[in-house]
This record gives C-alpha cells, sequence and structure tokens, in this order.
C-alpha cells in the first residue's frame, strides 16, 4: 500500500540576504470595514527580513505542491519560511524526510505516539516509527501565499 503524503515540496531556496527591505509600516491596522483617512500615518519601516527570518544560515524557503494542508492555510505553490535550527515540538507544522521526499505536516505527539498528520482529511497521518526512516528536516515559521 502506497500512503499519499501529498503536499510535498517543489523545490528549496535559500535565503539570501543583500541588505535590509525596509517597507513603510503603517501605523494602525487595515480595517476591513469602513476606511478611515485619518489613518494614514507612517509608523516606522518594516523589514521583511527582520520579521520572518531569525536564524538566516538556518532558514530557508520551500515551495508547496499539493493539498494536504490546506485545512492549516497551506495552499498548493506556497511558499513556506522554515527553520532548521528550531526543535520540532508536538503541535508544530514540519517538514519531514519520507521516502527520500520531502513533505510539510503538523507534528503530532500523544498517547497514540508520534506522526505526521496532514490537514486535509483526504489523507491519513503516518506514524514516525524507527522502521519508517522519517527524519524531521525543519520547522515552519511562516507562509508566503499570493493572490
Amino acid at each position: 500500500m502506497t500512503l499519499r503524503t501529498d503536499a510535498s515540496i517543489a523545490a528549496i531556496y535559500g535565503v539570501e540576504q543583500k541588505g535590509r527591505l525596509a517597507r513603510p509600516l503603517f501605523l494602525s491596522g487595515v480595517s476591513a470595514g469602513f476606511p478611515s483617512p485619518a489613518e494614514d500615518y507612517v509608523d516606522r519601516a518594516l523589514d521583511l527580513n527582520e520579521l520572518l527570518i531569525k536564524h538566516p544560515a538556518a532558514t530557508f524557503f520551500v515551495r508547496v505542491a499539493g493539498d494536504s494542508m490546506v485545512g492549516a492555510g497551506i495552499r498548493h505553490n506556497d511558499i513556506l519560511i522554515v527553520d532548521r535550527s528550531l526543535e520540532a515540538v508536538s503541535g508544530r507544522i514540519v517538514i519531514a524526510v519520507v521516502g527520500g521526499e520531502l513533505t510539510v505536516k503538523r507534528l503530532v505527539h500523544d498517547k497514540n505516539g508520534m506522526r505526521l498528520v496532514a490537514e486535509n482529511p483526504n489523507y491519513p497521518p503516518l506514524p514516525l516509527t524507527e522502521e519508517s526512516g522519517c527524519e524531521i528536516w525543519g520547522v515552519v515559521t511562516g507562509l508566503v501565499h499570493q493572490f
């Protein structure tokens, strides 16, 4: 029986910090109702590298291929920010090596043991045993989704 682990990784990109990427950060949040013209003031610059990348040498970007994590808001072609220096603990979304391929799943450790769980009911959990040969590659810390 072949387990479907769809939500595999289509590509891996290293972090290349060429300098600051500072952009304006507005004082208030964005209104989802009626906009307020009085809230047009920029608070400070926001550097996306500083916000999203805490450990540059251990951080990578991966592109998602598949739909097993749609319940967590992770869609096909999204880019995940992955930090390999963080400890993978139960409840975190991780990148794991399963059958020689990278996949994204939620790590769950409870009375039933440790397993990788999809956020889509169409995919079964993957039990983590010594025989499974699974290795946790990194912890997902962020997501880039384009419309």
